[in-house]
């Protein structure tokens, strides 16, 4: 009878360690050499068993697929019934004595020493060699599945919330299929495909959804905002033109004109009758629009402006809508009466006529191809000498007088300056929820492909989504909670906005520059972060997160550079500041001494700063109280460091560019500590006991989250110690584990429409 490991029991033994010496196809030489040193030496094996043994070392001849098929499915039979094994030797004696007893005490305490012996000597560890064998269950991370623990329409009401409607008859246009996005277009056909979509819209009724009803709209701001943010699931290009004609040419009349202008213009441009532009930036002063050289000279006798490029870089540049298709455009410049310069006011200047021939004494050149956005005629504009009518100056807050006198109700230049902008500080409410409709695209696509795509498993056990393992979570799962946060913001900046009044207007503008930033910065590192977790797929136009990381790259610069705008948040925040202390009698100035020491007591005492207790780490009185302490410190160790620098005798422009750095945490600082009240708000309101448990939760970890990333500033300060850090970091880890279940339902409730999506998101993939 030939001899087997099914019928000798003493060569089953050594079966566990033959096939985990064989289980990745090839046996070392020093592995061979172990076994077959072992194999000689081994007095209780007969000459026929040692020779069958080595015939299973033989690289030459290695054991067969089946073959080893067949051990895996030996070893796999020996745990049956919940046998346990310590070690490769306890799984053998298990093996050998699988079908009945065939080894007894002596036997095994004759064999057993030398088989064990070999298995320290492979550096084997029992308990991880044996976890590969065992039968393999349903793991926590197989089972970790979405849930539908929350009514998702009841989500989506909850977000659009009083502009629902006219969010849902936006999402039905583009969700024709005549509104699916273009990939790989040509430039030119592109740009008119984008001009065809406007005048769908306009023909709708949405292109002057905000202007009086008197010129043909509705007078409703707020959802003009909410129109471009739901475009921004189509088509960003779209998006930018829309918000070209639509609110900056034409909200640059209703805000900088008066009633003259309201009439004659606003209903055309709301038809797309007269497109236009709006032609501030300039080549060479970018967001220094103050500083900006284009003039407007008047000329009494004739009662007109004559507007001019004076040197070549003073051009217009960037201007949307001015390559191809624009046929007016508000012209920022200087003006001028007599030689002298009144800053900086807006006039409208034709560019084209109707047959979209350009005027005399009009040069605009095309910007040519971009990164993105090439639906839009981006173009540069230079003017030479172009005359226009009195009547064209926007003269809502500064005029020239019947006897050529410059004439305004704001006698402070500067105050005039900033009044007139801070009326357009609606493009800096515009663009971050933009931006932030084009992440949550990303964000759908890729939280719902990671919720299908599966890969890597237990061993024997079924592959599991990828949005199962934590290290994708932690990618995920905090964009996830930040768009959230921010939609709320956002939608509180809005009102702000809508209900300004003239004391409110600074801290507005303020907001708005630094929730412009914060969102389209945040949107950026999103859309990457979104590609690479979508593997190869992220990088195929059909799942348009290309389309989407590049036109909203711009968004950081455009309305404002990113990094000159948190400088103005953080320029107000300190302003602030200065009028407090500025105020302070003697009795505010003990309270704020009293307040010193109450931090110190309460939030920087032994027990708060180690607190590990999850409780505390999810109450929202600590997250409040974080996040405003990092806000006060920053901004008062700027007002202190600054003062100094000035003091130790430095320019006072030397000092602010020494303080960059400190002032964009500032801002960074006042603005999470707006965007988390604000989410906090937003979940007091809630009626709904589903809806608050899951937003809750994404609220701890939008809040606890912020916290990590800015630990290393919290020990510094000694507000926290690393035990306290640590379990935060743990607690974000758990947070975004719980948040997966509900991952690809809190997706869905931004409602964004089938075609908008990219086509992992709506497509099955089939599975092993």
């Amino acid at each position: 009878m030939d001899i087997t490991f099914n019928n000798d029991p003493k060569l089953a033994l050594l079966l566990p360690i033959l096939y985990h010496a064989w289980q990745d196809n090839e046996l070392s030489t020093n592995e061979y050499k172990a076994i077959a040193n072992f194999i000689n030496n081994q007095d209780w094996l007969t000459k026929a068993e040692k020779e069958f043994l080595k015939s299973k070392i033989n690289a030459d001849v290695p054991p067969s697929r089946s073959e080893l098929f067949q051990w895996r499915e030996k070893i796999e039979t020996a745990f049956a019934g919940g046998a346990k094994a310590a070690s490769l030797t306890d799984l053998g004696i298990l093996i050998a004595n699988a079908e009945r007893p065939a080894l007894n005490e002596e036997d095994i305490k004759n064999y057993a020493p030398g088989v064990a012996q070999l298995e320290q000597q492979f550096g084997i560890i029992g308990s991880e060699a044996i976890a590969d064998y065992r039968p393999k269950g349903k793991t926590l991370t197989q089972q970790h599945n979405t849930q539908n623990s929350f009514d998702i329409a009841e989500m989506t009401a909850f977000l659009d919330g009083d502009n629902a409607n006219i969010i849902n008859k936006v999402k039905s246009i583009i969700s024709r299929e005549e509104f699916n996005p273009v990939v790989d277009p040509d430039v030119t056909a592109f740009r008119e495909k984008v001009l065809d979509w406007c005048k769908v819209l306009a023909k709708e009724g949405l292109g002057g959804y905000a202007y009086p009803k008197a010129q043909g709209g509705q007078g409703d701001m707020e959802a003009y905002f909410a129109i471009m943010e739901t475009l921004s699931y189509q088509d960003l290009s779209l998006v930018i033109k829309f918000g070209v004609q639509f609110g900056l040419w034409g909200m640059s009349i209703l805000f900088l004109g008066t009633e003259k202008h309201h009439k004659k213009y606003l209903e055309q441009i709301g038809s797309l009758e007269l497109p236009g532009c709006f032609a501030m930036t300039e080549t060479h002063h970018g967001s220094n629009v103050k500083g900006i050289h284009t003039t407007a000279t008047y000329n009494h006798a004739t009662r007109s402006f004559i507007v001019n490029t004076p040197e070549k870089y003073d051009r217009k540049e960037y201007i949307g809508n001015a390559a191809t298709h624009g046929e007016a455009a508000t012209v920022f410049a200087k003006l001028v009466i007599d030689g002298k310069d009144y800053g900086v006011n807006a006039f409208i200047v034709p560019i084209r006529n109707i047959e979209k021939q350009v005027l005399p004494g009009i040069t605009i050149e095309d910007c040519g191809h971009k990164m993105g956005l090439n639906g839009v005629d981006n173009g540069i504009i230079y003017f030479d000498n172009v005359e226009i009518p009195y009547e064209n100056m926007l003269d809502k807050f500064a005029s020239v007088s019947e006897d050529g006198a410059f004439e305004s109700s704001i006698p402070s230049d500067n105050r005039r300056f900033f009044t007139m902008l801070g009326t357009l500080v609606g493009g800096r409410i515009g663009i971050p929820r933009s931006a932030l409709a084009a992440g949550k695209t990303g964000l759908a696509t890729a939280i719902k492909y990671s919720d299908k795509r599966r890969q890597f498993g237990p061993e024997g056990g079924n592959e599991v989504p990828i949005l199962n393992y934590r290290m994708h979570q932690k990618r995920l799962m905090p964009y996830l909670s930040n768009a959230y946060a921010l939609t709320f913001a956002l939608q509180y900046l809005t009102k702000r906005f809508i209900n300004r009044s003239e004391d409110d207007m600074q801290e507005i503008e303020a907001l708005a520059a630094g929730l412009k930033s914060y969102t389209t910065w945040n949107v950026r590192d999103m859309l990457q972060e979104c590609r690479e977790a979508c593997g190869g797929k992220g990088y195929l136009s059909e799942n348009r997160i290309d389309d989407l990381k590049n036109d909203t790259e711009i968004y950081t610069t455009f309305e404002g550079d990113n990094t000159v705008l948190m400088q103005l948040t953080a320029k107000n925040r300190l302003g602030e500041y200065r009028k407090e202390f500025g105020e302070m009698n003697v009795s505010t100035i003990f309270n704020y001494v009293v307040e010193q020491a109450k931090t110190g007591i309460t939030e920087k005492n032994p027990f708060a700063t180690r607190n590990t207790d999850e409780t505390h780490l999810k109450d929202p009185a600590f997250h409040l109280q974080a996040f405003k302490y990092r806000e006060r410190e920053l901004t008062a160790s700027a007002a202190r460091r600054f003062k100094k620098l000035v003091d130790d005798g430095l320019d006072g422009f030397d000092a602010a560019n020494i303080m960059h750095p400190h002032m964009l945490q500032i801002s960074e600082a006042y603005l999470e500590r707006i965007i988390l009240e604000q989410f906090h708000a937003k979940i007091n309101g809630l009626t709904d006991p589903a809806l608050s448990e899951v937003l809750t939760r994404l609220y701890s970890l939008f809040a606890l989250n912020k916290i990590d990333e800015h630990k290393a500033w919290y020990l510094e300060q000694g507000y926290m110690e690393g035990v306290k850090t640590k379990a935060i970091r743990k607690l974000v880890s758990q947070l975004c584990w719980e948040t997966r279940q509900d991952a690809v339902p809190l997706v869905d409730a931004f409602n964004i429409p089938k075609n908008c999506l990219g086509a992992i998101a709506t497509t099955k993939i089939a599975q092993a």
